[in-house]
């Protein structure tokens, strides 16, 4: 039956169910950050550095994701960010955060676009890279313009292909550390290197602690998805609970496995990237175990991971735009739904936004698209920022108007510590997305610009707000906490 609102105009449809909720908490997590950029962490900090930065990174996830979910199950919207940041801080703040979560999903897009066309060409090395993008970028569109169930099925589908790539290289990690496998024993020979297994100092460890919070970002995904869930105050706890031991699974122990196998100052650990494959931390390992077609398979997988990405971009983006549309916060026009209960509208702008960052890249060295995406790396963190702030507001309110905790479906452990402690560790990342720029003989101001840029753009569209619409700090005893959830 047609999904309706109280005024008989489409709505969006419950269409995700538990499975789906919980590989898209996942899925968003596993990526080209674990495949790919481990091994340069762990070449950078050593074992143990990477291991210490990703575990911080991880605990801090765990209390964004523990944050959310109390936010979620309470007030389950597609807006989420924009939402939460309207009723619980002030609409100029709702307004900025809902702007930056579409930026950075939108040039995403592009990012996933660029990254596939590199990767298919392991095996059509003569291609249009061109063609490639417009296919991928058609496939994209077509699972999120047939409805939301096309994104979460496919999503589920990513997410089971990197699940299982990564229990298959845990198993075949451990059994070549007790030399089952692979040749001789490897034991914790490769975790002592030099006596210690950290290396770099103290910016090198940043700078992986950096990578590692980029590894993760997509996690809160589920924010977004809880507004179109069937059950969202049943559904979103399932997904946020085994957060925390997936995290630890996939990549703490994926970390460790790496770092015991390959030793930190193994060359290839550096060179692994997109265009790089044959290198990867995961292919060198399944080399050295004896599997032939790793190289290949790894390909196959990153790609996947790489679609994956741009898919939820696609949809992430999308449900946003379309949820501060309807809030008079972008064009009306984007706020419609067609008969499928699909925003149609704000779909088309995302595509052609991301279609357009992706065509930049070929003009002027790709300059245009390097500084949209790298203005687009600090974006998560910021978005991250806004989640810990949003659930400290909201549970104060909560209790100043007279709530009691009981009544929330799922209650964040920990609090205030945990949204406390995450934004402190989001502020060290923004504040230190570029600590290499100041501490040369002198001041970099292009690699300032390019890494920063997005920190004052964020203060200026929400100053921007606040000129042409006045905008206060919501009063706790003011916030709206009125909710239609089922």
């Amino acid at each position: 039956m047609q999904a309706t609102q109280d005024n008989q105009q489409p709505a969006l449809r419950k269409a995700f169910k538990a499975r789906h909720l919980t590989m898209i908490a996942l899925g968003g997590s596993i990526g080209t950050g674990l495949f790919l950029a481990s091994g340069g962490a762990i070449a950078s900090s050593g074992p143990g550095g990477a291991l210490l930065a990703y575990a911080a990174v991880g605990l801090m996830v765990y209390f964004l994701m523990t944050s959310l979910g109390e936010l979620a199950t309470y007030l389950p919207d597609s807006g989420s960010f924009s939402t939460y940041g309207t009723r619980f801080v002030s609409p100029a703040f709702g307004f900025a955060i809902g702007w930056n979560f579409w930026y950075n999903w939108a040039v995403t897009i592009a990012a996933e676009l660029a990254a596939a066309t590199v990767i298919i060409k392991y095996w059509f090395p003569e291609s249009s890279s061109a063609l490639w993008s417009l296919v991928f970028l058609l496939v994209m569109f077509g699972l999120n313009f047939l409805s939301s169930r096309g994104y979460g099925e496919s999503e589920y589908w990513f997410a089971i292909i990197k699940i299982i790539t990564v229990i298959v290289f845990l198993i075949v990690g451990v059994l070549m550390i007790f030399g089952i496998m692979g040749g001789e024993r490897i034991g914790f020979s490769n975790f002592q290197l030099g006596g210690s297994s950290f290396h770099g100092g103290f910016f090198a460890f940043v700078g992986v602690f950096m990578a590692a919070g980029f590894s993760f970002q997509g996690t809160e995904l589920v924010g977004v998805a809880a507004g179109e869930s069937e059950n969202p105050r049943r559904n979103v706890p399932i997904a946020i609970r085994q957060v925390f031991w997936r995290i630890m699974i996939f990549y703490i122990f994926a970390i460790l496995v790496i770092g015991l196998v390959i030793p930190y100052t193994n060359p290839d650990l550096l060179r692994g990237g997109i265009d790089n494959i044959g290198v990867s931390p995961f292919t060198i390992v399944f080399n050295k175990a004896g599997l032939a077609i790793a190289a290949s398979v790894m390909n196959a997988v990153i790609l996947s991971s790489v679609l994956s990405a741009g898919n939820s971009g696609m949809y992430a983006s999308t449900r946003v735009l379309y949820a501060m549309a309807k809030d008079g916060m972008a064009p009306r026009a984007l706020g419609k739904l067609n008969r499928r209960g699909v925003p149609v509208g704000a779909l088309l702008v995302t595509t052609a936004v991301g279609m357009l960052a992706f065509l930049a890249s070929f003009f002027g060295d790709g300059a245009v698209y390097n500084w949209l995406l790298n203005a687009s790396g600090m974006c998560g963190f910021i978005n991250w920022l806004g989640i810990a702030v949003c659930h400290y507001r909201f549970r104060r309110a909560f209790v100043k108007q007279g709530h009691s905790l009981d009544e929330l479906p799922y209650r964040a452990r920990w609090f205030p510590f945990g949204p406390l402690f995450a934004f402190a560790l989001c502020m060290i990342a923004v504040l230190g997305q570029n600590m290499g720029a100041f501490t040369g003989g002198s001041i970099d101001w292009y690699g300032v610009l390019v890494s920063y840029v997005s920190l004052p753009l964020f203060l200026l569209i929400w100053a921007g707000y606040r000129w042409f619409r006045p905008s206060r700090l919501v009063p706790l005893q003011d916030c709206d906490l009125s909710t239609h959830a089922d």
